[in-house]
């Protein structure tokens, strides 16, 4: 059985909302439990979700339901961990001072084989920095990078990389290409996928010079890749493409900008159905179909995103991830442990 680590005290809603989400997930999708934490918090978890429950919308924004779990009949292992890397601290030197941390331990589950995965919703850079220092680099990439899965009009789209690499080079672009290509046909299913640069025109000559360069280089591997040329930000979402490829800088920006722009568009629908009479009858008949629309855009739905690069499997959840999210990221480790993922990151680059 897959085992995942998780790091139970990381996030704005730990150790509440991530144990039960953790327990949700280890119900659901069939797994066993490493939970990272305080153990005196992590337990008094467990017997809540045993004895009383906890309230979830499932991420449809509706009214939460009470979910109950005999977590007594689950495969579950609590190890102890006597600090917590907090987010404003700095990641290198956090983990280096915290060694016996939340997110440190959780790493070393997957490094010394005790978990297979493990899922964190704390500080991206600390997640980050324990994964390269305690599992180390896949052969031949030189930075990990964060995939983050995006819904389209189509099908799902990568971006790679999402925030973990500021500065990058051309090179350091094309292997986040592989693997954003491996993780798209292996863990999405898309055959072939096709690679977009992330960029402010669709000619080749368009942008600065490290996606000069990266445009050029993923066009003298064309045949390793499905590479389409340029892509825009307002194509991202109209399934040009199956893999956007960015420095880190520019991937978290769009990130943000895209959450906060799907943030206020609901926010504008649901004060205009507000405004009158006519305006709320419309919106009574309208509200399945927005929980259809929001169910589909809603970053719970995806759980987290792999860091891929590393030699082992690391899911970076949200930092605001409730119960449902870190489910979900439950499943997105499961589905990474199967397929294999770093197995063919690597096998894809030696080829």
């Amino acid at each position: 059985m897959t085992r995942i680590a998780i790091d139970a005290m990381g996030g704005d809603h730990a150790p509440h909302e991530v144990v039960a989400g953790a327990v949700w997930g280890a119900y659901e999708y069939g797994v066993a439990l490493e939970l990272v934490g305080k153990q005196d918090r992590i337990e008094q978890e467990l017997d809540r979700i045993s004895s009383e429950g906890f309230y979830s919308d499932c991420g449809k924004g509706g009214k939460p339901r009470r979910i109950k779990i005999d977590t007594s009949k689950l495969d579950i292992k609590i190890t102890h961990s006597s600090e917590v890397i907090e987010m404003g601290e700095a990641p290198g030197q956090a983990i280096r001072k915290k060694k016996k941390s939340s997110i440190v331990l959780a790493v070393d589950a997957v490094a010394t084989g005790s978990s297979d995965a493990v899922v964190a919703a704390g500080s991206t850079g600390a997640a980050m920095a324990a994964s390269l220092f305690g599992l180390g680099r896949i052969p031949g990439i030189d930075r990990p990078a964060i995939a983050v899965t995006l819904p389209t009009i189509k099908r799902p789209i990568v971006v790679i990389d999402a925030g973990a690499n500021s500065n990058c080079t051309a090179e350091m672009l094309y292997q986040f290409a592989i693997m954003g290509s491996t993780f798209s046909k292996n863990i999405l299913g898309i055959e072939n996928p096709r690679v977009g640069v992330l960029n402010i025109g669709e000619e080749a000559g368009k942008g600065n010079e490290l996606a000069q360069a990266t445009y050029k280089l993923l066009e003298e591997n064309q045949g390793k890749l499905n590479f389409v040329g340029n892509i825009e930000g307002k194509e991202i979402f109209l399934s040009v493409c199956d893999v956007v490829v960015c420095d880190g800088f520019v991937g978290n920006v769009t990130l943000k900008v895209t959450e906060g722009t799907a943030q206020m568009l609901f926010r504008i629908i649901k004060e205009s159905f507000k405004s009158d009479l006519m305006g709320k009858i419309i919106g009574l008949m309208a509200k399945p179909f927005m929980k259809k629309v929001y169910g589909k855009i809603n970053y719970e739905e995806f759980g987290g995103a792999l860091l891929l690069g590393v030699k082992g499997i690391t899911v970076i959840s949200h930092g605001r991830s409730k119960a449902y999210a870190i489910k979900n990221a439950v499943r997105v480790a499961k589905e990474a442990v199967e397929t294999g993922v770093n197995e063919k990151i690597a096998k894809f680059h030696e080829e």
